[in-house]
């Protein structure tokens, strides 16, 4: 989907997405010492948000303006406006002005020779000791979870991942469960979840 069309899903008033954190950035990087952060595909700016209630300087990256609209809304809902900027700019052609010490990519859908451009790209923007977190739906899921991308080309798998992100230290890797609510009850999502960190020096 291009700009336009992230622009119309999140065209309406409410957010599209809940407004809490992703449960993987909560759960893996609630215990970091704040410092700068990227939140690539950022859309509606809840990670970003979340991470600048922590403390953190946060650059929320996305093509969709709308988008970007919600999450400097939110950001003033939560009183870290000061902490969020807002940065209007397609994913494959980013590039920071500086080194970061936090790179977030969630759920950032790409086929998989774009997967990778943006990931090894990613992997460079970070300062010595700075860690990256990929969180996105697993190729699994099309055929064994629930939700995410029809296509198994726009899902992600752990070894390309890690792949992508070589010369980095990775802390974690692998295929995670998330809780999901759908028509019928609970259900299950698999997504790709890896960590990986810069070595100082």
């Amino acid at each position: 989907m291009d700009a336009s069309g992230w622009d119309e899903r999140y065209s309406g008033r409410e957010y599209l997405w809940d407004v809490a954190p992703n449960r993987f950035v909560e759960a893996h990087l609630a215990d970091l010492p704040p410092g700068t952060a990227i939140d690539l595909a950022a859309g509606e700016g809840r990670n970003a948000v979340w991470l600048a209630r922590r403390g953190w300087h946060v650059t929320a990256v996305d093509f969709s303006r709308v988008g970007l609209e919600k999450a400097r809304r939110l950001a003033l809902e939560h009183g870290v406006e000061a902490r969020v900027r807002t940065m209007l700019a397609d994913a494959l052609a980013y590039r920071p002005p500086e080194p970061v010490d936090l790179v977030v990519v969630a759920y950032l859908q790409l086929p998989p020779d774009q997967q990778r451009t943006v990931l090894e790209h990613a992997a460079t923007w970070l300062r010595p000791g700075g860690t990256i977190l990929v969180v996105a739906h697993d190729r699994s899921n099309v055929e064994s979870g629930y939700g995410g991308p029809s296509e198994p080309d726009h899902c992600y798998e752990v070894d390309a991942t890690v792949a992508a992100l070589g010369g980095l230290e990775i802390s974690s890797a692998g295929v995670v469960e998330r809780p999901v609510a759908s028509d019928v009850g609970s259900a299950t999502a698999l997504d790709t979840l890896v960590i990986a960190t810069r070595q100082a020096g």
